[in-house]
């Protein structure tokens, strides 16, 4: 599903990123992504997206060598991931039902199937009965669940969310993480990139930990036990 081989990234001002980085992630696998500010995982999760290129090595994703692709590829890469942010990036002028069939739109979709595609997008997410409000009257978790609709309303084999609950509160960050585990458990891969140690811990999941632009530790469950609880990769 995504694949990283020898893959190493420095920017024109002389930051080396990644520093020969090899990760495997396989079809249907649930990952967190952990590291500080300036570790290399913001450039790690936009290789993923064909955002930035790699200096050297290769990336896989999808059955696509992202690394080398042809521009004109790159719809057809991003057609089949679904992408949540941080800051929900919702159209204000646009109802909750036209901003998860926006999605469906860009790629060509016929209306017969945005028609029936995105009610059942929205009553995975639990909103069934927002379609018609604007972002400005929800709250920031039901904005968060938006997000995720539109993310997973072309049916994405990977859906990547990058620091997904990092504007919510407890509550809503937990909501958002069971709902991200439902739609892992439909078969949909799921990488995260995230700071929240307590998340990361409870939920018992892969995790890749870089720092400094390498691999540190890449554990399938859980991560480091009492005596690395202030590990400097939340920091």
């Amino acid at each position: 599903m995504v694949e990283f081989r020898n893959v190493m990234k420095k920017y024109s001002n002389g930051t080396v990123a990644l520093k020969g980085v090899n990760l495997r992630i396989n079809k249907g696998e649930f990952v967190f992504i952990v590291g500080s500010s300036g570790s290399g995982k913001s450039t790690l999760m936009k290789m993923v997206l064909k955002e930035e290129n790699p200096t050297e090595g290769d990336v896989y994703v999808n059955g696509y060598h992202v690394s080398s692709m042809d521009r004109r590829q790159v719809p057809y890469l991003r057609r089949s991931l679904g992408t949540v942010f941080q800051d929900f990036r919702l159209l204000p002028n646009k109802t909750v039902y036209e901003n998860v069939a926006f999605a469906m739109q860009i790629t060509e979709a016929l209306p017969k199937e945005i028609r029936r595609q995105v009610p059942m997008s929205l009553a995975l997410v639990g909103l069934s009965k927002k379609a018609n409000v604007y972002p400005n009257q929800l709250s920031g978790g039901e904005q968060q669940r938006v997000a995720i609709a539109r993310a997973l309303v072309n049916n994405p084999a990977l859906l990547i969310a990058d620091e997904p609950t990092g504007n919510l509160d407890p509550e809503n960050s937990w909501e958002i993480m069971k709902l991200l585990s439902e739609v892992n458990h439909r078969g949909t891969t799921v990488i995260i990139a995230t700071h929240e140690k307590i998340i990361v811990d409870t939920m018992k999941k892969r995790v890749v930990a870089i720092d400094k632009g390498i691999i540190v530790r890449d554990q399938q469950k859980g991560l480091y036990g009492d005596e690395d609880k202030d590990c400097k990769i939340y920091n």
